[in-house]
């Protein structure tokens, strides 16, 4: 140029920019590139999920697609895509030219579950208390405290939140967290049942009470009397059954076959 200047070429600027990483996503002429959003379909599923567990929606309760359609301004295929794979997971009862309704809590898969519970969480806990450090057994007493001011306030989802986490922090401390994401799984249906009994007067402080007698065996490094006292806290989960049943009868699928000897007991 005649003022001295030098203009670059196109491959001269190119060779100049910081080179991208092989894996980087394209840049996208300079813009943010936004994670997929979630499919409609994923969405009314977990919020239905999430409102049936907690017992928002208690069972018998009717579903209308129509209005789930409405309420979040979308087709017809993917809220029954969602009802479907409730339909599966057992949470809703479809039934043809009656309607849709949220599905009873049936007891012979609760007994089945809090089995595999118990099993589970005795390998956890033992575990735990032979490998945790101090400072996950101090995490653990601050959730238990946790808990402790979310039931003398009443705030039964907190408490709630507070309990899975002492449970999960059992797990990670006994370096078997995998074992509790498998809990999670299989307690569908314990959790429904779960959610009536705490209302119950006393119920969740008593479950403090529960929880500190886990950590105090723990923290003696007494693995087989932690285990004890797993098994005492999770059974009363299914001691109480029978109670709880006969207090809310409609919520329950109660077959006598199967399940007369877990009332029983």
């Amino acid at each position: 140029m005649k003022d001295g200047t030098q203009t670059m070429t196109g491959e001269e600027t190119a060779r100049q920019r910081k080179p991208r990483s092989p894996n980087a996503p394209p840049n996208a002429n300079g813009h943010h590139v936004s994670a997929v959003p979630a499919k409609n379909s994923d969405i009314v599923y977990q919020d239905l999920r999430r409102d049936i567990i907690s017992m928002k929606l208690v069972p018998g309760t009717a579903i209308h697609e129509k209005e789930i359609t409405q309420r979040y301004g979308i087709s017809r295929t993917p809220v029954r895509e969602a009802v479907l794979r409730l339909a599966e997971d057992r949470l809703i009862d479809v039934i043809p030219k009656s309607g849709t309704f949220v599905a009873r809590i049936p007891l012979s898969m609760v007994r089945e579950a809090i089995v595999a519970r118990h099993a589970l969480e005795a390998v956890t806990v033992r575990e735990a208390t032979l490998k945790a450090s101090e400072s996950q057994f101090m995490e653990l007493g601050a959730i238990i405290q946790r808990q402790r001011e979310r039931a003398e306030a009443g705030e039964e989802e907190a408490f709630h939140k507070a309990d899975d986490d002492f449970h999960a922090a059992i797990a990670a401390a006994g370096r078997l967290a995998g074992i509790w994401d498998l809990i999670q799984q299989i307690r569908i249906q314990i959790e429904r049942y779960r959610r009536l009994t705490l209302p119950q007067p006393g119920r969740m402080l008593k479950v403090v009470g529960e929880h500190e007698a886990i950590l105090d065996a723990m923290k003696r490094r007494e693995p087989d009397e932690a285990v004890n006292c797993m098994a005492y806290h999770l059974n009363k989960l299914q001691l109480d059954i029978a109670v709880f049943r006969d207090l809310w009868p409609n919520y329950f699928l109660f077959d006598p076959a199967l399940d007369s000897e877990l009332l029983a007991n």
